[in-house]
């Protein structure tokens, strides 16, 4: 590196180096001792060519929107517009200056090649995307020489919808150039991606920020929906088998599969049975001003007597936070060997590099849509949880329960079974809302949505045929089965 980053006697880059007689601070030196550990060259960066990427994604569909408005208004700027997958994969570029185009070609900041920090050392977007955190590297705090002549600055964009980690806006200009008025610009071209996604998506709800507690400790109850349950299916039973071996052998095992599907549940299931009197500590990642409390509260926890830990869904946490819970997660098995730690992730793939090194096994817990023997025994079970004692749910109703696709996995299932519940002392079709009965995945429009819902409220009032729900709605009965088919609606009679 210039100026000489400090190295300690093993040349290993010192914990807090130094460039241009400045100490840096803390993000930037864990960033550099991973891309070290990533093997980056310190000299020109050679990022890796992909050149293929979705563009039908909501994601790229709106932010490419995003920054061609915004490149309106900077066309005469000295500034380079980015739009990156979550892989720090360069989706598109925008400049009006030529002489930036050339010296960003020169260093491959293009359309088509992998910027992350694995591919290309610290940088504003490699950086954003491991921290997920808004971010601005100027000139020599780059790993890599070649990028010194550069600031960049970038915001991570998460779905609105599912928090999920979509990919990022980076705006970069020459080195000289101040970094805090890009880092603004970044800001509101994210924040107006994101808003133009959970637009675009329909009106669904967007899923709120992790904030409050971040710790549950679990006393040998489990979770609605899931917990006790008896006389699941094999894909189920299968799963539980393995993830108890795991456990058992003193492995970190992380269950991997959809949100919602019973990962948590099952790794809970497993300690619970190999632990019995355990108390399980189960953890979600936090929102981004509480990431240091989070980590705060981590070493006095892991060092309590008879603890179990569940990290759920690690694949949303930052490359730094993942860094700092594998030391404490390692130091804490040091003094308690038998300490059982398991993790949830939807992919292995996208498990943090920090904490997918102490991962010993792997269970793949299979979605709710390949289990649906297991539907009517969680129904049962969440009736149960929620007045008491058990309801009857009618032939017609059970029919539609085991018919829905589920796309949100037994949480959905949870939340449509408490609501009817709720509602009568028998769970019949019209207790159940129209997401139960409809196959299609197109986004509805609000108003899309109220007309299927009314049309699923007649067709399930006892003893309306659909002549009468056509009166009723207004409609004829041409237009009733030609709704009914294009919202795909399967309602047992």
């Amino acid at each position: 590196m210039s100026d000489g980053a400090r190295r300690q006697e093993t040349g290993r880059l010192d914990p807090r180096p130094v460039r241009g007689g400045v100490q840096v601070d803390d993000r930037l030196a864990a960033s550099w001792r991973r891309s070290e550990d990533y093997g980056v060259r310190t000299g020109d960066v050679e990022p890796v060519f992909s050149g293929t990427w979705e563009r039908e994604s909501l994601f790229y569909e709106c932010g490419r929107e995003v920054l061609t408005g915004l490149h309106r208004t900077l066309v005469d700027e000295p500034v380079s517009l980015m739009l990156t997958d979550a892989e720090g994969l360069v989706l598109n570029r925008l400049s009006g200056d030529t002489s930036l185009l050339r010296s960003l070609d020169a260093v491959h900041l293009a359309p088509g090649f992998a910027f992350s920090e694995r591919e290309a050392g610290t940088s504003g977007l490699g950086l954003a995307l491991a921290d997920r955190l808004p971010t601005v590297v100027r000139a020599e705090q780059h790993y890599s020489a070649s990028l010194a002549g550069y600031t960049c600055a970038a915001v991570p964009v998460l779905d609105p919808l599912s928090g999920r980690l979509e990919g990022s806006v980076n705006i970069t200009t020459w080195a000289e150039q101040p970094g805090k008025l890009l880092l603004a610009l970044a800001q509101s071209a994210a924040g107006a991606t994101s808003a133009l996604m959970l637009a675009r998506s329909r009106g669904r709800t967007p899923r709120p920020a992790p904030r409050g507690e971040v710790f549950h400790v679990q006393h040998g109850t489990l979770e609605p929906g899931s917990g006790t349950v008896e006389g699941l299916s094999r894909a189920w039973r299968e799963a539980s088998a393995q993830c108890e071996r795991s456990v058992r052998e003193g492995r970190v095992v992380v269950a991997v599969g959809e949100r919602g599907a019973g990962r948590s549940t099952l790794l809970a299931q497993a300690v619970r049975r190999v632990r019995p009197h355990d108390r399980i500590l189960s953890a979600s990642p936090p929102a981004a001003q509480d990431l240091e409390r989070w980590l705060a509260l981590w070493s006095p926890e892991l060092g309590k007597a008879d603890t179990a830990v569940v990290v759920c869904e690690v694949d949303h946490l930052p490359a730094r936070v993942a860094e700092e819970l594998r030391a404490l997660i390692a130091a804490a098995r040091r003094l308690r060997p038998d300490l059982p730690v398991v993790l949830t992730a939807e992919d292995l793939a996208e498990v943090p590099a920090p904490l997918a090194v102490l991962v010993d096994a792997v269970v793949a817990v299979p979605p709710l849509r390949e289990r649906p023997s297991d539907v009517l025994p969680l129904a049962a079970h969440v009736v149960r949880h929620t007045r008491g004692r058990d309801l009857e749910i009618t032939p017609a109703a059970a029919r539609a329960l085991e018919g829905c696709s589920w796309p949100g996995n037994v949480d959905q299932l949870h939340a449509v079974v408490r609501r009817a519940a709720l509602q009568a002392d028998t769970i019949d079709v019209r207790h159940l809302p129209a997401e139960v009965f409809s196959g299609s995945s197109h986004r509805l429009s609000r108003l899309e949505t109220v007309e299927r819902e009314e049309i699923v409220r007649c067709l399930t009032t006892p003893g309306m045929s659909v002549k009468q729900a056509a009166e009723e709605l207004g409609m004829s009965r041409a237009t009733i089965y030609r709704k009914v088919a294009q919202y795909d609606l399967h309602i047992p009679r």
